[in-house]
């Protein structure tokens, strides 16, 4: 059984929104066991509209589309639907009746064009939008030889598709394909090593047929081991995948730090309130990015209690009082002024702990060892302070230097903040 995703809208092909619907509908057809093969975006041009639907019928058995059911005059994907399956548009009064309710409840006359919106290509069933103007269509569309295509048209709007993804769509495809057999994955995210070191690690863990298969990608060097494995129930899968995540785990040790959505501050926090910690943040080359992180992670024990940003030696001369003769002597990028960073930041904030981030090399810098960015974390056991090379493409060092600082909290928090060097 294969599926085709089919995004519709001008504003997907010149690039002015970025499409996340296709992504998220692959996601729920791979739980449901069926395997995209292809992913369209089409403008809004009904005669385009309709070579992709004919086109996808011939070679998909579950086409999911979203977008193009508004009531404006480039919402073309109910006549498209109509030219493909060749039945004439037919008004279901009960869609426009639905329709005017939602108006009224905002207090507002329903504009006459809306009812377009009630438009549905003869034979088809109508996919109920409970929040929206927009229901969804779900044509069969014969083929010339096999089973029918199946085509589920969706609103473009991802809280309205999702909505009616989950109460009808889901079940409907489920249904139609007969046999369930499921799809799941499991995310566990790594960091401190590179994407060719964690494969090493891996004993014939990546390689191609394996089941349960372990992918894996990197984004802004945090490292991403995908598991999948296939079964007749959710609990059958990951059931299947536990011997696999725990291989990983052992592998790899501290280089795992969460799973799925988990982000280094997650991890970060997690262990500062197991620890009954708390932590401040006083960033110079970094920008306030590690303190940004940490804001945004929801806790119910406030753990961050804030940070402070610099971007020259005068404000930790007059913020933090560091020596400016220190700072003149060692530089800016050096081990001995980040270490009186962290220190005094932790005095001025009144915390457990203080991380600080030192000011970033010059890139022209010519050096054999190349050029370093340090790291300090002060406790009530003293001043940890590391240094690691600034080295990596330009879009991403300072999130990499960023991680690099946080990870190093991560790692002092797990050794009891005795980190070896």
């Amino acid at each position: 059984m294969h599926a085709e995703v089919i995004s519709i809208g001008d504003e997907l092909t010149s690039g002015q929104r970025l499409d996340t619907n296709s992504q998220w509908l692959s996601e729920r057809l791979g739980e449901l066991g069926v395997r995209v093969l292809y992913h369209t975006t089409v403008a809004d041009d009904l005669e385009a509209n309709v070579r992709v639907f004919r086109q996808a019928v011939e070679r998909a058995d579950i086409i999911v589309a979203s977008g193009g059911l508004g009531p404006t005059a480039d919402d073309l994907t109910r006549d498209a639907l109509a030219a493909v399956s060749e039945q004439p548009l037919e008004m279901r009064s009960e869609i426009v009746d639905h329709v005017r309710s939602l108006f009224a409840l905002l207090g507002r006359d329903m504009p006459e064009r809306n009812t377009v919106q009630a438009m549905f290509p003869r034979g088809s069933r109508v996919i109920p939008n409970p929040h929206g103007t927009a229901p969804g269509i779900d044509l069969e569309v014969p083929r010339a030889a096999g089973r029918p295509a199946r085509i589920f048209a969706l609103p473009g709007v991802p809280a309205e598709l999702f909505e009616m993804w989950r109460q009808t769509v889901e079940s409907s495809i489920a249904q139609w394909i007969g046999i369930r057999r499921v799809i799941r994955h499991r995310r566990l995210k790594c960091f401190g090593a590179g994407e060719s070191h964690v494969e090493q690690m891996l004993p014939d863990l990546i390689r191609r047929g394996r089941d349960p298969s372990v992918g894996i990608t990197v984004s802004g060097a945090v490292i991403t081991l995908r598991v999948t494995a296939a079964g007749d129930t959710p609990e059958a899968c990951f059931a299947a995948m536990e011997p696999t995540v725990a291989t990983i785990r052992e592998c790899l040790g501290e280089l795992v730090y969460g799973e799925e959505e988990e982000e280094l501050e997650d991890a970060v926090l997690r262990l500062l309130n197991d620890q009954n910690l708390s932590l401040a943040t006083i960033e110079w080359g970094t920008g306030g990015q590690v303190a940004d992180w940490l804001n945004n992670v929801t806790s119910t024990v406030p753990r961050f209690a804030g940070g402070l940003v610099v971007t020259h030696s005068a404000a930790l001369e007059n913020l933090l009082s560091v020596p400016g003769d220190l700072i003149k002597s060692a530089g800016s990028c050096s081990g001995k002024v980040v270490e009186e960073m962290a220190a005094r930041g932790r005095e001025r904030f009144g915390t457990d702990l203080a991380l600080a981030t030192s000011d970033v090399p010059q890139l022209t810098k010519i050096d054999a060892d190349g050029p370093r960015v340090f790291f300090a974390l002060a406790s009530s056991q003293g001043v940890i302070v590391r240094s690691t090379r600034y080295a990596a493409h330009p879009s991403i060092l300072r999130v990499r230097t960023a991680r690099q600082a946080l990870n190093m909290v991560r790692l002092a928090l797990l050794r009891g903040l005795t980190v070896e060097s």
